[in-house]
């Protein structure tokens, strides 16, 4: 039976499906409305499931902020291409948009929302249908403040950032910090707010790396002084390379193996624990200042951290707390 524009339109608006799609549905189904969208359905989830198992690289990052509530999320799917399409990114606003206005705490939440004459999530499983690509909702996070900032790195909806800080202040200021965390990626507001598990590891990390250079620098001196290069003998396959070019013997090679290990042995027994402590300490504070935000560099000033750039605006503003998704591998 013929079609109508008007049908396909209609179909076109509860479904989000393209145009020749909602008209081979509802040619398909006779002209039923209901039949046809479970057409269009049924599609979508027959692709979501042949393609469970493909990699969603890419996709579109939005963020968004209403009465003191900040949320975002990310609809994922397989090509860039897709990403780009203009219905896509109207449906990850849609989401995003009725997230918001429900304040949804989960992504879960914002799964079972209505949407589209349906459910969120199956107005996902339908948009694959249409594309052919696998689909799938990440990166749902939430913030709360009085004055929330919202940054789209270069309005590219790949990495999105949310900033709250203590009190209502210059835009200009939620969005500076905003751009802090897109580009710097901090992971947590201060030293203190890392998590002990972290904070466990890195230590462990700079315990080890200090010993280890604090065993290179004595096998180092105790080369230097039997009056060995310590540059050839770094490694065992510098020692052969240089055993074939005729730069070491078989008889220094030897020694300097010799050496190297009743020095590493040595100083690995007596290990100053106190100076490795010490030194750790330092390492652990350098890292601090590259992951904790307050204690970041600004980057538009290297003189001053994101503490002291706030506090220049505002004696008592601070952040509360920032969120950051990005789809880019880093």
């Amino acid at each position: 039976m013929a079609v109508t524009m008007a049908e396909i339109q209609k179909l076109r608006k509860i479904s989000g499906a393209g145009m020749m799609d909602c008209k081979n549905a509802l040619a398909k189904a006779e002209g039923d409305m209901d039949a046809a969208l479970k057409i269009l359905r049924e599609k979508g989830q027959a692709i979501a499931a042949k393609r469970s198992d493909r990699e969603t690289s890419n996709g579109c990052v939005l963020a968004k902020k209403a009465e003191g509530f900040g949320a975002m999320i990310a609809l994922k799917c397989e090509t860039d291409f897709v990403a780009n399409n203009a219905d896509f990114v109207k449906l990850t606003q849609d989401i995003l948009d009725a997230a918001v206005a429900n304040k949804c705490a989960t992504l879960d939440e914002v799964k079972a929302l209505p949407l589209y004459d349906t459910t969120v999530q199956q107005a996902v499983t339908d948009r694959s249908g249409i594309t052919g690509e696998k689909m799938e909702l990440d990166g749902y996070m939430t913030i709360s403040g009085a004055d929330i900032a919202i940054y789209n790195h270069q309005n590219k909806n790949v990495l999105c950032t949310m900033v709250a800080l203590s009190k209502v202040a210059d835009p200009v200021a939620g969005h500076e910090v905003a751009m802090q965390v897109a580009a710097m990626a901090p992971i947590a507001l201060n030293a203190e707010s890392v998590p002990q598990e972290v904070k466990d590891r890195e230590l462990a990390v700079a315990i080890d790396k200090t010993k280890e250079e604090q065993i290179n620098k004595a096998v180092e001196a105790a080369l230097k002084k039997a009056g060995i290069n310590a540059n050839l003998v770094d490694s065992e396959d510098h020692i052969s390379s240089n055993i074939a070019k005729g730069w070491l013997t078989e008889e220094e090679a030897e020694k300097a193996r010799e050496i190297k290990k009743t020095a590493a042995e040595q100083k690995a027994a007596n290990m100053p624990e106190q100076m490795i402590q010490n030194i750790a300490k330092g390492r652990m504070a350098k890292f601090f200042k590259e992951v904790c935000l307050l204690e970041q560099e600004y980057t538009k000033d290297a003189k001053i951290n994101i503490a002291q750039y706030l506090k220049s605006v505002d004696p008592d503003l601070t952040v509360l707390d920032f969120k950051r998704f990005t789809l880019r591998a880093e």
